[in-house]
C-alpha cells in the first residue's frame, strides 16, 4: 500500500525566478520542505516586478511542484504596492480562479494550504471553506494601517480565518492585536539562510580586482529600487562621501535614476540584478551593508544575509530591522541622510569600533538565522505521517 506524503499548498503571488526577500525566503522553505519528504505544491504568479528574467510556466524537482500562471505587470505592483484596493484587485482574482481550478483536481492529495501574505490569505480562506482545509497563513509586512479603519477591518477578516497567523516581527505582532487578532493563534517566526554558503570569504582585494570594484572602503546596497527602499537618501549620502563606493544591487522603477547617478557620482556602482546564489561574492566585496528603508520594514532578509558573510549594517530603525539586529552588530537610526551619513562615516574612521560589530557578525547569525528557524514554520503545519 502506498504511503500518504505530507502535502502542503503554498499560495504566494510572486516566487522566483522574481526576485526579493520573501521569493528567497519560499525558496528557503520549499527546499526544506522537499529535504523533509514533504510534497509541495506552488502556485504563483510568472515574475511581475523582475523583468527580463527567463522563467517555466511548470516546474519539477524533488517532491516540488511549481505553477505560474503569466501575468502582466512590469512596475505596476510598486506603483500601487500602498493602494490596497487596487492591490487586492491585481493580484488575486485571476490566481484566485487558477488555485481554485487546481484544488477542484488536487484537493484530496492536500493536508494544508500555506498562504502567503494578504492576497492569498483571502484566497486561502474561501479555499478553506470549500474544501476543508488547514489554513496557515505568513505575513511579510508591517502595514503600517490605523486599526479604526476599513483597511484594518478587512485585515482582520482574512486572518481570522486561518487556523494560525505566523508573522515576523513583535512590530507585526502588535499591529495584528489591535486589528483584534486572535492573540492565541498569532506566532512570530524568523527568516533563515543557507550559512554554507553566505559565509565570510577570503582575499577581499582579488575579490573586489574580479568584479572590477575600486579598492576602497565600500557600502552595499541589496534589494528593490524603489523611493520607499530609501534609495535616493543612499545616493544622496554617497554624493557627500565621495572617498567611499556605494554599490547597489538590485532592480525596480529607479533603475534609470541610478544610471543617471552612476555616471555622474563617480563612487556610484550599479550592478543591476543579480541572482540570489551570486550574492555572497558581492557582500564579501563590501565593507558595510546599507538598508536605509523608509517605511516600517518587515524583516530585512538581505541584513541577515549580509551579517552572515561578517558585513556590519548600518539602516532604518524603523519595523522589525530593530529586532533582527542589536547593537553588536549594526547601527540603526531614523534613515535620514544625515544620520547614514554620519554611522557610515563613524565606521570608516574608527576602525576598532568597525573591527569589533565585524567580528560579532558570524556568530550573530550562527546563534539566530540557522535553518533551524524552518521549524518554527512546519511545526504549525500540524500533520502527521
Amino acid at each position: 500500500m502506498q504511503i500518504h506524503k505530507k502535502t502542503v499548498l503554498i499560495i504566494v503571488p510572486t516566487f522566483s525566478p522574481n526576485t526579493g526577500g520573501v521569493e528567497t525566503h519560499m525558496d528557503d522553505l520549499v527546499r526544506e520542505l522537499d529535504r523533509l519528504e514533504w510534497r509541495v505544491f506552488v502556485q504563483s504568479y510568472s515574475p511581475i516586478t523582475t523583468q527580463g528574467v527567463k522563467w517555466k510556466p511548470k516546474e519539477n524537482f524533488g517532491n516540488v511542484s511549481i505553477r505560474r500562471y503569466l501575468w502582466f505587470g512590469k512596475t505596476l505592483l510598486h506603483r500601487i504596492e500602498k493602494l490596497p484596493f487596487l492591490d487586492f484587485l491585481y493580484i488575486t482574482p485571476y490566481l484566485f480562479l487558477r488555485v481554485f481550478i487546481f484544488c477542484i483536481f488536487h484537493h484530496k492529495e492536500i493536508d494544508v494550504i500555506h498562504a502567503q501574505g494578504l492576497n492569498a490569505a483571502f484566497i486561502g480562506k474561501y479555499l478553506k471553506i470549500i474544501f476543508k482545509k488547514k489554513l496557515i497563513v505568513s505575513t511579510h509586512a508591517v502595514y503600517e494601517v490605523n486599526p479604526q479603519t476599513r483597511t484594518a477591518y478587512f485585515i482582520h477578516s482574512i486572518l481570522s480565518s486561518a487556523d494560525k497567523v505566523l508573522t515576523l516581527s513583535k512590530a507585526s505582532y502588535k499591529e495584528l492585536v489591535s486589528f483584534h487578532i486572535n492573540r492565541e493563534n498569532l506566532f512570530i517566526y524568523r527568516y533563515w539562510v543557507d550559512l554554507n554558503s553566505f559565509k565570510p570569504l577570503p582575499n577581499k582585494k582579488d575579490l573586489k580586482m574580479s568584479f572590477n570594484i575600486p579598492d576602497r572602503f565600500s557600502v552595499l546596497f541589496v534589494g528593490r529600487l524603489t523611493e520607499l527602499k530609501g534609495i535616493k537618501e543612499l545616493v544622496c549620502s554617497a554624493e557627500r562621501l565621495p572617498f567611499i563606493n556605494f554599490i547597489f544591487i538590485g532592480n525596480g522603477p529607479l533603475d534609470d535614476d541610478l544610471r543617471h547617478n552612476q555616471k555622474r557620482t563617480k563612487n556610484i556602482l550599479f550592478l543591476g540584478r543579480k541572482d540570489n546564489r551570486e550574492l555572497p561574492f558581492y557582500y564579501n566585496i563590501a565593507d558595510i551593508f546599507c538598508i536605509p528603508s523608509q517605511y516600517e520594514e518587515g524583516f530585512g532578509r538581505v541584513v541577515i544575509e549580509a551579517v552572515a558573510c561578517c558585513l556590519p549594517v548600518v539602516g532604518s530603525n524603523k519595523g522589525g530591522l530593530p529586532e533582527a539586529l542589536d547593537n553588536t552588530v549594526s547601527i540603526l537610526k531614523d534613515p535620514t541622510v544625515d544620520n547614514l551619513c554620519s554611522a557610515i562615516t563613524e565606521l570608516y574612521n574608527n576602525k576598532k569600533f568597525y573591527q569589533r560589530l565585524k567580528n560579532n557578525c558570524r556568530a550573530y547569525a550562527e546563534k539566530y538565522f540557522g535553518n533551524k528557524n524552518a521549524e518554527q514554520i512546519i511545526k504549525y503545519y500540524g500533520v502527521k505521517q
